[in-house]
Formats: structure tokens, sequence, C-alpha cells
């Protein structure tokens, strides 16, 4: 599997060894996962990739280009060249199993999804070079489903937990220095999963494969709560106040635009404050219908919200 050092991808390697399996990873820096074989090296590097998937039966990717902001390039290199890479590799190699690990931000466009199922990838309609390139990496991978390499894509939404270093820091970081608003009343109704249904969502995937491939599946736990109600949550279980001050989400979009035009002229050091893009998914409905999902994946998360934010305050010692 590829992508196995960052908070999802240690996850994964750890649900799939604990499943049974053996894992080999390849990622540009140590997974530290126990009793994975880690080979260091990019999805970029042609070598690399054939020498990690050499003798293996399925891989997972999951390394992608996650950003806000960032040179175009870079998106296509990793998100697109890495993924048809794998492809070739995998085909060559005579692996049988593929799981392309994707984001609902394929299929997303900036209006509320409300109960939708997955729907198809649109390069042309997503938003922003992140969503772009992995909307195009889905398609490739789809695109060379067969009998012989069964393909599948999953598309986790929000994945957050302890030692979540994106959504959870970011969001904590923020509310601490008072520059964190709710866009609009903050009552946009989201979906969230957590670590550990992920990770086994993806593991599920992994081994049904060959009974449901050439399909997209989006992973979330199946309980939509207002935006307001899941900043609350991450900010009390790491003891900082709440957002108490609200933008108009039209303002928002519109200095989101703006940031965004500065940003590719003279990039900031750390993600840009805000985008169009985050204004639109902190200020619409996304949650989805999971019944396909659980039904074809014969899964179903095991760790409630609930007890997901317990978990967060306890890695925070606030158990």
């Amino acid at each position: 599997m590829t992508g196995a050092s960052g908070l999802l991808g240690r996850a994964v390697a750890a649900s799939i060894l604990a499943a049974g399996h053996e894992v080999r990873t390849l990622q540009r820096r140590p997974s530290h996962v126990p009793g994975a074989a880690d080979y260091i090296g990019s999805v970029t590097n042609v070598s690399q990739v054939s020498r990690a998937v050499d003798g293996v039966d399925g891989v997972v990717h999951l390394a992608a280009k996650v950003s806000l902001a960032g040179d175009p390039a870079e998106f296509e290199a990793v998100n697109v060249g890495g993924t048809l890479r794998l492809l070739r590799a995998a085909a060559s190699s005579g692996v049988n199993r593929f799981v392309q690990v994707s984001s609902p931000s394929v299929a997303h466009s900036g209006a509320s999804i409300v109960g939708d199922d997955a729907m198809p990838a649109d390069p042309r309609r997503a938003r922003g070079d992140y969503a772009r390139t992995k909307a195009a990496g889905e398609l490739l991978a789809l695109a060379a489903d067969s009998e012989e390499l069964a393909v599948v894509a999953v598309r986790p939404h929000l994945v957050w937990g302890p030692g979540d270093t994106q959504l959870v820091a970011r969001i904590v970081d923020r509310a601490s220095r008072g520059r964190l608003p709710l866009l609009g009343q903050g009552a946009a109704l989201i979906d969230t999963t957590y670590i550990d249904n992920a990770a086994s969502a993806i593991t599920a995937a992994l081994e049904r494969a060959h009974d449901v491939h050439g399909n997209a599946y989006v992973v979330t736990n199946g309980e939509p709560r207002p935006v307001a109600e899941l900043l609350a949550g991450m900010c009390a279980a790491a003891g900082v106040s709440a957002p108490n001050w609200s933008v108009p989400a039209s303002v928002a979009r519109a200095a989101g635009s703006l940031v965004e035009a500065a940003w590719r002229v003279r990039p900031g050091v750390d993600e840009p404050p805000m985008t169009r893009f985050l204004a639109e998914q902190l200020s619409t409905a996304h949650w989805f219908d999971q019944r396909r999902t659980r039904a074809d994946l014969q899964w179903k998360p095991a760790v409630s919200l609930d007890e997901g934010f317990r978990r967060l305050a306890a890695s925070y010692g606030r158990a």
C-alpha cells in the first residue's frame, strides 16, 4: 500500500495486518507500523513503484498531495501520474486487487449534498486542484478495472481522530486564536468518518474487491451533525472554546476566491486561511446515503461519533 506514513495510512496498514494479511508499504518516510515492511520511495518514481508492487496480490493506493493550495503541477504529478504508474505496475506484476482511496470532493461542485450516493467523479466541476486531480485519478483507476485487476474506489469523508494533524489540529489551533468563525449559523448538516471506521472500510473493500469491483463508495459514520456541533465537539475535546462568531457564507466564499488568487501570485508558508472550496465545505450540507456502501462492503462503522469524541478527548488528556 502507499501513503502509510499519514494518519489514515497507518490506520489502514494496521487494519489490514490485523485482518491476517502481510503488508508492504511505499512512502517517502518510514511508516512505523509494527509488522509492515517499509519500502522508502515515491509514487512519482517508476522503478520504486515497480519494486514495491512486485509479488503482491493487492494494492491500496492512499498516497496523495493533499492541500488547499499549491503548484498545480505537483497535484498532477502525484495524484494523477502516481495513480497511473501504480496501475501500470500492478497490471504488469499480476496484482489482482486495487483499492483507489479517493474523496467525495471528486464529485462535489459546490452545491449541498443531501443523502446522495457516490456520484460520478468529474474533474471538470471539482473544486480546486486537489479535488480535480483526485477525480482524474479515480477515473483512471476505475477505467483499469477488469476481471484480472479488480478495482474499487473508496471515498472516506472528512476523516478525523486522535493524532490528526490536518482537520482536528487546524480547527483547534484556529479556534484557540479566535480565528475560526461559523459560516452562516453553522447549521449545515455534515457527515464525517472516525479514523477506525475509515480504515476498516478500506480493508473491507480490499477483501471484497472481486465481488464489488468497478464501483465507487462513499464512506462515512452515517451520523450527520450540524457543522457548529462538530466543531464544538472537537474544540471541547482539546479544551478550547468553540467558535462564537459568524461570517455570512457568501462573504466567506468571496473572500476565499480572493485569497486563492493572491496565494497563486504569492504563496504563503502554510495553508491559506480561507478558500472558496473550504467556505463551501463549511457552509453547505454534505451527507450521504450509506446503504449501498454497507451492503456491498459488508461493513458498518464500529465507533460512533460520540465515542470518537471521547477518544479524542482522552488523546488530549481530558478523559
